[in-house]
């Protein structure tokens, strides 16, 4: 007991090794004993030790002094601490980086932790008999995991061990690791991208790149409707799911089958999605729509504003947000009347105008049009600056406008005479449809002031339309 500091504070202090933190832990004794709260997790969590979500917890006891063990990078974080003795750390940072090769050490007794994340080769040297150090960690041990190891002796890592190697206890297997030069970093873990080649999947895919770091799933790849997600991937290799995919087709969600594929799809997937997120820590991002709202409001739906959702597909989308949001590390991407690549309002328009066509076109719905490319620089803004969890509202700017100015805008931009669109009511365009036609918010304007307080500014509208129809900037 008298070489336990008794006493200290909890407190945590970082190493060079980014992520890599150490923490004094208060450790409480008297004639009996000690006692100490070895990890807790509202306590530690608070002073910036990441929410890992341990799952298993493992126990390493060493009866000699000088007992060596190898330099490991496992594929999971972990919780290491003394039960009683001391050891001698030694981390080496073998992830994919500028860190890649950085040495850390420090002596660990009952009175001090450390969190050593995914991808960190470490190593423990025990400096008392019948040393006892125990280690929690968030995967379940597999004997197919994939490790990185590295050379106890490394000069290249110089690791000033208390007991020489050549005194200490060391396996074979430890003995043989490769040196620095021969080691494969572990590389970090991935994004994955559902709805990989829709409009906003295939504008996410030109802002990333073809990125190690991201997973590319079509809907035929992953189908958010099939269910059984849990075991579609191996989510531990994941740090980030980014939604794109849904069922869009607004009018057919109002159809029997089309009612099923649409609450499947944009409800019962992403709640499973959530419940992966949640399970693995994961961050989701995930996009909404304006159609959670029912336009009934006089100003821009900010994004706490109650929901209520006018037809089928409003109704599942609005219930996707809310399983979502149990996740704790989720963006809501709230957009509305979005332009891609591929079939769209816009490019509707301008064939019209390119045709000869003079077209009737909805004057009594408003909004603000959202271009892919705004929504992906969107995301990669949430994964870069990391706002605080929650939903964003995102389109672009300007000022709201019809469906019929939208059209009149692009016939403008084409060369056609705007004066071609006729404006009509919802109710009269849609007087002699034959099929099911869904409820439309007249009012789909959606308040930016939270996501431009982050420091996210979308384009302006107009601006990003006349880009999109190849036309020069006046």
């Amino acid at each position: 007991m008298s070489g336990i500091a008794f006493g200290k504070p909890l407190g945590s202090t970082p190493s060079p090794i980014p992520g890599l933190v150490v923490f004094d832990l208060p450790v409480h004794g008297d004639n009996r004993g000690w006692f100490k709260e070895n990890w807790q997790r509202e306590k530690m969590v608070a002073l910036g030790l990441p929410d890992f979500g341990p799952v298993q917890n493992n126990i390493s006891f060493n009866d000699a002094v000088g007992t060596t063990r190898g330099i490991h990078a496992e594929p999971w974080d972990k919780w290491v601490s003394v039960a009683t003795g001391r050891i001698y750390g030694a981390w080496v940072d073998l992830r994919e980086g500028p860190s890649f090769g950085t040495v850390f050490t420090i002596e660990l007794d009952s009175s001090r932790a450390v969190f050593v994340p995914r991808g960190v080769g470490n190593s423990y040297q025990t400096l008392e008999p019948d040393t006892a150090y125990t280690y929690l960690v968030n995967d379940h041990w597999s004997p197919n995991a994939s490790y990185s190891f590295l050379n106890l002796a490394d000069p290249d890592v110089a690791i000033d061990w208390p007991i020489p190697l050549a005194a200490a206890e060391i396996s074979a297997k430890d003995a043989a690791h490769p040196r620095l030069g021969e080691v494969n970093p572990i590389p970090p873990r991935k994004t994955l991208v559902i709805g990989s080649t829709g409009q906003l999947g295939r504008a996410i895919r030109a802002e990333f790149g073809d990125s190690a770091r991201f997973e590319w799933a079509s809907r035929q790849e992953l189908d958010l409707g099939r269910g059984d997600l849990r075991h579609a991937r191996k989510w531990r290799d994941y740090d980030t799911i980014i939604n794109a995919g849904a069922y869009t087709a607004v009018d057919l969600a109002e159809t029997p089958e089309g009612r099923h594929q649409a609450w499947a799809a944009n409800a019962a997937g992403p709640a499973a999605l959530a419940a992966i997120a949640a399970e693995f820590g994961l961050t989701i991002i995930h996009v909404s729509s304006d159609y959670v709202f029912d336009g009934a409001a006089q100003e821009p739906y900010a994004e706490d504003a109650p929901l209520a959702p006018l037809g089928v597909y409003g109704q599942s989308k609005a219930a996707g947000d809310i399983a979502i949001a149990t996740a704790t590390r989720h963006y809501v991407l709230r957009t509305s009347w979005v332009i891609g690549e591929g079939r769209n309002f816009v490019r509707t328009m301008q064939s019209l105008a390119e045709r000869g066509v003079d077209p009737d076109v909805v004057d009594d719905q408003f909004g603000r049009l959202t271009f892919t490319s705004d929504l992906a620089r969107g995301i990669r803004h949430l994964l870069e600056v990391r706002p605080p969890y929650g939903t964003y509202n995102l389109t672009s700017t300007g000022d709201p406008m019809s469906w019929a100015d939208v059209a009149r805008h692009v016939f403008t931009l084409v060369g056609a005479d705007p004066a071609r669109v006729t404006g009509v009511s919802t109710d009269t365009y849609f007087a002699s449809a034959t099929l099911p036609v869904a409820p439309r918010p007249r009012n789909s304007v959606l308040s930016l002031d939270a996501i431009e307080a982050t420091g996210f500014h979308p384009g302006d509208a107009v601006e990003r339309l006349r880009s999109y129809l190849g036309q020069s900037g006046s």
